[in-house]
């Protein structure tokens, strides 16, 4: 069981580990892929490559490392907090007529994940979709009528 007192921890190595998962693909510095620190009843493992952390310790048979429970709601908060930041720097850069880096869409998202804009459906688009559901409807009373038909006359 983890303590509370690791929680924060945990929490800091998640949300750092995304940093120095960027890291990843630069070119081997030496530095090793995991980080250990002393907790209560083991050793909190770092991976430095992907941010994952698992709370390793000594078992019958040996060692062995469990994944540490992420806590959602503050990675969802910390990812809303910075598409937040990163809308807010782009329409920056647009309002003084800068140029986004190469690849980077020039409207920003919303927390949402986007701009939905809902068109309603005209008179036409109804009286289509009307037509529609009537000649589905008829087709099923004919289907059920002739589902009769044949029970009757087999009796």
């Amino acid at each position: 069981m983890i303590s509370k007192a690791l929680v924060p921890v945990i929490t800091a190595s998640i949300l750092t580990g995304s940093a120095l998962a960027d890291e990843a693909a630069a070119p081997e510095t030496g530095q090793a892929r995991y980080s250990f620190h002393k907790v209560d009843g083991g050793f909190l493992r770092l991976d430095t490559q992907t941010g994952e952390a698992a709370l390793c310790s000594r078992q019958a048979v040996g060692w062995a490392c469990l994944a540490a429970p992420e806590d959602r709601a503050v990675l969802e908060n910390e990812i809303a907090r910075l598409r937040g930041e990163n809308g807010a720097l782009k329409n920056a850069l647009i309002s003084r007529g800068l140029p986004l880096p190469p690849g980077i869409v020039s409207t920003p998202r919303n927390d949402r994940g986007g701009d939905w804009t809902w068109r309603l459906p005209s008179g036409a688009d109804i009286d289509r979709a009307m037509a529609f559901v009537g000649r589905i409807w008829h087709r099923l009373v004919e289907a059920i009528a002739q589902a009769q038909n044949q029970v009757l006359h087999r009796s």
